[in-house]
């Protein structure tokens, strides 16, 4: 991507048809006994058919990056970024946050980016270790860069509103590429930075 400074990332185009999904959910809550005659829930059908296609819609953006002119080889990292996502195995919500470093080659990226690259991603059934995973092979993809480090900490409904009812756990995941794989100081430093325990 040495040539371009801005590279379209484009969500998947799936056939959606919201309508389609307001009737599925209707048939779904009266399947479970939960009458819709109320005013409160007559609308509710809409209401989780529109939730759930926002969830599942990732926003179109541009990828832009700039030319590391000042030679900059230290670690940029963008920590607490928003995380939210759906549980592929029970169509659950996930939240929490990702810290996001790298180690910039001949190019740097716009910072925001890094919160774009990981919406991008979670926006979909997903699982937090294919999305950690996700997100650090984009930038080594789109970026280049000489290291790059991804760690995501999240609460998984899942878990927390039936099962186990582990109120409070959390999941954490990385994945380090490059450097920040290979070299020990660096990883200790992306991993201090990220507040993680190495």
């Amino acid at each position: 991507m040495h040539s371009n400074a801005a590279l379209q990332l484009v969500p998947p185009s799936p056939d959606r048809d919201v309508a389609a999904a307001e009737i599925a959910a209707a048939a779904f809550l009266r399947a479970l006994g939960i009458s819709l005659e109320s005013e409160g829930l007559r609308d509710t059908p809409a209401r989780m058919a529109r939730g759930y296609a926002e969830l599942l819609t990732p926003r179109t953006f541009d990828l832009t990056t700039f030319p590391n002119d000042e030679g900059y080889d230290e670690l940029v990292m963008c920590r607490n970024l928003p995380i939210r996502s759906v549980c592929e195995h029970h169509m659950l919500p996930f939240t929490g946050t990702a810290h996001i470093g790298y180690l910039p080659g001949d190019r740097i990226i716009g910072l925001s980016k890094l919160a774009r690259i990981a919406e991008h991603f979670a926006c979909r059934p997903q699982l937090q270790e294919r999305l950690t995973k996700q997100i650090a092979e984009c930038l080594v993809e789109h970026l280049q860069p000489r290291g790059v480090g991804v760690v995501i900490e999240a609460e998984h409904s899942c878990m927390t509103l039936r099962g186990v009812h582990a109120t409070g756990s959390a999941t954490i995941t990385s994945t380090l590429l490059g450097a920040l794989r290979d070299d020990a100081r660096s990883r200790q430093e992306f991993f201090a930075l990220a507040d993680v325990n190495a």
